[in-house]
């Protein structure tokens, strides 16, 4: 039995771009250290290398990193957040220079072991050095960049509050 609910990928527009630059930059650089060698060559290959690895679960579009079911949120790396834990859910506006990025921020009102129904943070070695769509702060607050992802942010807002509301009692 496949449980339903809301989920949501990676975009698929211009996240996967600079991946792809830096996989190319990286072979590059790599074949350029092969040819003349010199420790600056190596050097940013290291970098070009360091920055597409970390960034690779952008390529993976079709898999779900956010979303919700009757059980509660679930984000990719961290877990499954209880409905009744959750204290709020807003939408942040954050303004960087010329550009404005949303934040999905959860908030929760119990202690993160409790407020978890599964815990995924413990993944496997090759994976713990990439991308996470999530950050935790001291204050008890889950907060996620929803630039990345391939619906708008203020619809998965809504559409993750609405389901907020109707499952928290």
């Amino acid at each position: 039995m496949e449980v339903s609910g809301y989920r949501v990928a990676y975009g698929r527009d211009e996240t996967q771009f600079p991946v792809y630059v830096m996989v190319v930059a990286a072979l590059g650089l790599f074949l350029a250290y092969l040819y003349y060698g010199g420790a600056l060559l190596l050097v940013a290959f290291i970098f070009a290398a360091a920055v597409a690895y970390y960034n690779y679960p952008l390529i993976e579009t079709g898999r779900p990193r956010i979303g919700a079911n009757q059980y509660g949120v679930f984000i990719d790396g961290f877990g499954v957040i209880q409905w009744r834990a959750i204290d709020k859910v807003d939408l942040v506006p954050i303004a960087v220079r010329v550009m404005t990025f949303h934040e999905l921020q959860i908030g929760l009102k119990q202690p993160l072991q409790r407020a978890l129904v599964a815990d995924w943070r413990r993944m496997p070695w090759p994976r713990l050095l990439m991308r996470v769509p999530w950050k935790m702060t001291h204050e008890n607050v889950i907060r996620v960049n929803l630039e990345v992802f391939d619906q708008p942010p203020d619809e998965i807002h809504r559409t993750i509050q609405r389901m907020w509301r109707h499952y928290r009692s």
